[in-house]
């Protein structure tokens, strides 16, 4: 009898060990759940209706049914009204949208476009394409939001113009975002690694590629490209985009703004007024009042015109590859959400204190084949044949080639868009 007795007190013990073991387990685990509830920035739950509810991070399905600034019928998205005190009304709807306050200082959203009708040219629609992609490649890589634009928002503000009525358009759209990026659709990135050093700009509203000297000692209407700015999205910005479309075809004195443009930068080539001049006019005449927040970039390619960048894709490829051999942390196959991890390497280690431009060893940020008209297929009569075209499908495989080397491949001929060829494990150092 002693030994059931004794092997029953055992089995008692052990009976009240397991409980007092799971106990203790379901505890760690509740403070564990507990902690990662409160903690964690990308927790999710479920709503009563089984869709998912974001508990912290960007909070994109609450808007308060308070009326806000967007409830005011005398809020206009037309080019033609003005916005006042649009600072005030950011920070009012940032009040009542708080989860969108973390980061938005360096918020980015890029915006871009076409015509809406098809290309005359019968290559035209395939760039646009390609041109397209390799925005939203970019964006997608550094976590912008992008917009496209293929319709006129104003009758009369077409061509050069068109920009102006999208990117007022897109700063009440995107309160959220500090920057609006105005890229033109024939500017192409070709560094999918570089970021714009929006720590320079902190005392500035416009970021656009040009140079001082240009303006103010040569008057040439080529003294900045108004084909890719950073704007700030702040009331600065409404009122220039107020006074910049005064001198664009909606405004009644349009056609004495082209004279008078050419009356000061004698070197413009065609008679009407164009957005670029108009812009470059702002500061020449009111220096006081732009200059001091306009930062005008020429350290790195913002936009770098395509003759002087074209010739020198299969040089710069190679002093990247170099790159890679050299240190494998480079060489590293990676997630294309840590791609940002890598730029930032390289730029510390091989890249630090590197300016663009012609014999660089970094590579053009964003090349503009500015005079190609690729859609018209009117481009600049100095350009010889096919060049453009040609020029721009190798300059955006060389950038294809930063994005599909995430993916395992790479297209081996800058001229031929497909097929693309695997690489091997431990490229560029295993040959392929």
């Amino acid at each position: 009898m002693g030994k059931p007795g004794g092997a029953k007190t055992r089995t008692a013990v052990c009976l009240s060990d397991g409980v007092f073991f799971l106990a203790g387990a379901f505890m760690s685990l509740t403070l564990v759940w507990s902690y990662f509830s409160i903690f964690s920035p990308s927790f999710t739950s479920l709503r009563h209706d089984g869709k998912p509810v974001q508990c912290s991070g960007l909070d994109m399905q609450f808007d308060p049914s308070e009326p806000g600034f967007y409830d005011d019928p005398d809020l206009s998205y037309s080019i033609e009204k003005p916005i006042t005190k649009w600072d005030e009304k950011r920070n009012q709807w940032f009040e009542s949208h708080p989860s969108f306050k973390p980061g938005s200082e360096n918020r980015i959203v890029m915006v871009t476009g076409s015509q809406s009708s098809p290309c005359k040219n019968p290559i035209g629609d395939h760039l646009l394409l390609r041109c397209f992609k390799n925005k939203v490649d970019y964006a997608r890589i550094h976590g912008h939001d992008i917009f496209y634009s293929n319709s006129l928002l104003h009758p009369k503000m077409n061509s050069y113009w068109a920009k102006l009525p999208v990117v007022k358009a897109a700063m009440l759209a995107h309160p959220e975002a500090e920057w609006i990026w105005w890229v033109d659709s024939d500017a192409i990135f070709t560094d999918m690694e570089f970021k714009p050093p929006l720590h320079r700009y902190r005392q500035h509203n416009l970021v656009v590629h040009g140079w001082p000297n240009i303006i103010y000692e040569k008057q040439s209407w080529t003294a900045l490209n108004a084909g890719v700015f950073l704007i700030r999205n702040c009331q600065w910005s409404m009122d220039l985009i107020d006074t910049w479309k005064s001198m664009g075809p909606v405004s009644p004195d349009y056609k004495k703004w082209g004279p008078i443009q050419r009356s000061i930068f004698k070197d413009k080539l065609f008679p009407e007024s164009d957005d670029q001049t108009a812009l470059i006019y702002l500061l020449y005449k009111h220096k006081e009042l732009y200059y001091p927040k306009i930062y005008l970039e020429a350290e790195y390619y913002l936009q770098g015109y395509w003759i002087g960048v074209f010739g020198d894709f299969a040089n710069v490829t190679e002093r990247y590859l170099e790159m890679e051999r050299e240190d494998d942390t480079l060489r590293r196959r990676h997630a294309e959400k840590v791609s940002e991890r890598y730029g930032a390497f390289r730029e510390e280690r091989f890249l630090k204190g590197e300016f663009g431009g012609r014999g660089s060893r970094r590579r053009a940020f964003i090349t503009h084949f500015t005079g190609c008209q690729p859609c018209s297929g009117d481009h600049n009569p100095s350009y010889d044949g096919d060049t453009c075209w040609n020029e721009m499908i190798r300059a955006l495989n060389f950038a294809d080639n930063q994005v599909m080397r995430v993916y395992g491949y790479v297209h081996s001929d800058l001229s031929k868009t497909s097929p693309l060829q695997p690489l091997p494990f431990d490229y560029p150092n295993e040959a392929w």
